[in-house]
């Protein structure tokens, strides 16, 4: 069969250090559950504000992965 086919699926990472770490465990715990991990685009960048310092850093990402054959 040439070619592969892939599927995307829509995650949302939260990290009060960075939005870096929100990408890097929402990845990792998608890796956890999902085999073939290829690509992310980050899609949105959010987060939450107390007492006027950022609290929460929210990133949406679209993740790729190829299905199984």
């Amino acid at each position: 069969m040439p070619g592969h086919v892939y599927k995307v699926i829509e995650i949302v990472g939260s990290s009060t250090v960075s939005t870096d770490d929100a990408i890097r465990s929402a990845v990792a715990k998608a890796g956890e559950t999902v085999r073939h991990l290829n690509w992310f685009q980050v899609v949105e960048t959010r987060g939450h504000i107390a007492e006027g310092q950022v609290a929460h850093f929210q990133v949406v990402l679209k993740v790729g992965f190829r299905l199984e054959d």
